[in-house]
């Protein structure tokens, strides 16, 4: 998921408001409820939504379908030969259980592919210190084992820079200050509180105008000036020569959060902290992307643990000469720039309403550190048991049902963005970079749309982990507030009963939403999402709840089949720039 990649420095500092003037659905009542709150109606076995919680809470795959993709394929970094083996796969296990259409759509160009072959870091002297360490996506290799000093860039001003020059020249260079470890007072894994439910639910509408983004970033001039710093000392220590670039990984105990490598950029001039297009070169457009085949050359790049991270600056800081051994094989993949996404249908039934589609899906492509479990391939297993269910009833939905599992979503959801321009429409404009974060404040979008954008009704997404789902991000949709209170009714046994009128963003239902169709993410419990697992060298399929997974896929089945059941396409938003 994009929400924590870094877009997500961009919305850490917008808020929202705290206002409640909206109950839309009460939490689910606590377990400890009296036997005469907790009786439920008597029900038609019949009926299409509990023939849909019977498959799916008796008759589950999703747990096969998600330890093949994490286990058997594994990590599906985009464009890699993994990735392009997950888009076959789910491809033919969808048309193995009777979709049809099921294909692949390119998009792009995106970029090279990247494998790691082989990695090993480890302190060789003042004495041998094995690290927790995992290269960055896209580095480059190293010519054979690289055997070199360490040195500490100890830099809090651009006027810094001044004393390591020279001294950096094939030296292993750690790039950052400190990270502070704390101790963990709290439960790492939680569950979403009755109270946080009920804030939710009374959440306003985060709107500040009708048919505009919904979130507006402030910065501070601190905040700017960090950031330039950190790109100037990144370009820095590439210009000087060093032999490898060392951070310090978010996370501790362990847990290591990796990402993509960095190369040199166009340092941004006269960034305003309060105008958001100009913010948004700190962060988006400010040169070619490690992954693009013209990207400039950079160095080999390494996370390490921060508890060794930090050992390792407090010996250089007492004066210790400290030497480290690396090696890292990497292969690059050039013969195929496009991206791709997977895509199958279950045919409408109805002569007049077949030609609409309703959509679910979630982003396939993940990280490297690990397996990509929960994030995102809980989402994927959960849209792909979702229309398992709804065939394996043999359920005739009026509208064409299609799921979408998107590639490029780390990299800035890319893929849906990609679908949605070739399918439906795109926005235009000074303000279109921004708006389509769901970010406000941006400047102007004009709305360009295609034949097929009047025949969407919705698209659901799931991508906040392996947590059961709680309820809907309505997106500040109200026209849907009861169409998916009366959908979450049956539900509410298994926990599932809030909407809200709030956002929430980095994940590809923004891709839909940015263009004024209905896109919609689930509410899900945290679990250890945050914590431990999201991008990081534990998400694996471990960490995943299976009850949590059915609970979801099966919500997910019984809302995408009410939607390609109903008379009308669900309510819109007046669409932006209109």
């Amino acid at each position: 998921m994009l929400r924590r990649h870094l877009l997500a420095a961009l919305l850490v500092c917008s808020l929202l408001q705290t206002t409640s003037f909206l109950t839309l659905a009460q939490p689910a009542a606590p377990a400890s409820a009296t036997a005469a709150q907790a009786q439920q109606p008597q029900r038609d076995p019949n009926d299409p939504v509990e023939r849909i919680k019977d498959e799916g809470l008796n008759r589950s795959q999703v747990m096969q379908t998600l330890s093949y993709l994490t286990d058997v394929i594994g990590p599906r970094l985009t464009n890699s030969p993994n990735m392009k083996r997950a888009n076959e796969w789910t491809r033919d296990k969808m048309a193995e259980w009777g979709l049809q259409n099921a294909k692949l759509e390119a998009w792009g160009p995106f970029g090279r592919g990247w494998t790691l072959k082989s990695f090993s870091a480890q302190v060789v002297e003042p004495q041998a210190i094995p690290l927790i360490a995992y290269p960055k996506a896209w580095s480059p290799g190293l010519q054979g084992a690289l055997n070199a000093e360490v040195i500490h860039l100890d830099a809090k001003t651009e006027a810094d820079l001044e004393k390591y020059k020279g001294r950096l020249k094939g030296a292993i260079v750690l790039s950052s200050p400190m990270r502070e470890v704390k101790a963990h007072f709290e439960p790492q894994g939680t569950r979403l509180t009755e109270k946080e439910l009920l804030d939710l639910a009374n959440a306003p509408d985060p709107a500040s105008r009708q048919g505009q983004p919904r979130q507006r970033f402030q910065a501070t001039p601190e905040f700017v000036a960090a950031r330039l710093l950190d790109l100037k000392k990144a370009n820095f220590i590439i210009n000087e020569g060093a032999a490898l670039i060392v951070d310090p990984g978010r996370g501790d105990g362990g847990t290591l959060f990796v990402g993509g490598a960095s190369v040199p950029q166009p340092i941004p001039e006269g960034v305003d902290p309060n105008n958001m297009q100009s913010l948004m070169a700190l962060f988006t457009g400010r040169g070619t992307p490690v992954y693009d085949k013209s990207a400039p050359k950079t160095l080999p790049q390494i996370v390490v643990a921060s508890e060794h991270y930090n050992r390792l600056v407090r010996m250089i800081q007492a004066r210790e000469k400290v030497r480290m051994s690396v090696n890292l094989d990497v292969q690059f993949h050039d013969q195929d720039l496009m991206g791709y996404n997977t895509v199958a249908e279950i045919p409408g039934s109805d002569p007049v309403l077949k030609d609409e589609v309703v959509m679910l899906g979630g982003h396939m492509d993940s990280w490297h550190g690990s397996t990509g479990a929960t994030d995102n391939g809980a989402g994927v297993a959960v849209a792909m048991e979702a229309v398992r269910i709804l065939q394996a009833l043999n359920l005739k939905p009026r509208r064409t049902i299609r799921v979408g599992l998107w590639s490029g979503e780390e990299q800035g959801l890319l893929g849906s963005r990609a679908y949605v321009r070739e399918h439906f429409g795109e926005i235009a404009g000074p303000g279109a970079p921004a708006a389509a974060f769901g970010v406000a404040g941006g400047g102007a979008v004009s709305l360009k749309t295609k034949p097929e954008y009047e025949k969407l009704s919705g698209y659901f997404n799931l991508d906040n982990g392996t947590g059961k789902i709680r309820g809907v991000y309505l997106q500040g949709n109200w026209g849907v507030a009861p169409i998916f209170r009366q959908w979450l009714a049956p539900f509410k046994e298994l926990g599932a009963s809030t909407l809200t009128l709030a956002n929430t963003g980095g994940t590809d239902h923004l891709a839909f939403d940015a263009v004024g169709l209905p896109g919609f993410q689930f509410i899900q419990d945290e679990v250890e999402y945050e914590s431990r697992t999201h991008h990081s060298n534990q998400d694996s399929f471990d960490r995943i709840q299976a009850e949590d997974m059915k609970q979801a896929a099966t919500i997910m089945a019984a809302f995408v089949y009410q939607t390609a059941m109903r008379d009308e396409k669900l309510p819109r938003k007046p669409a932006p720039g209109r």
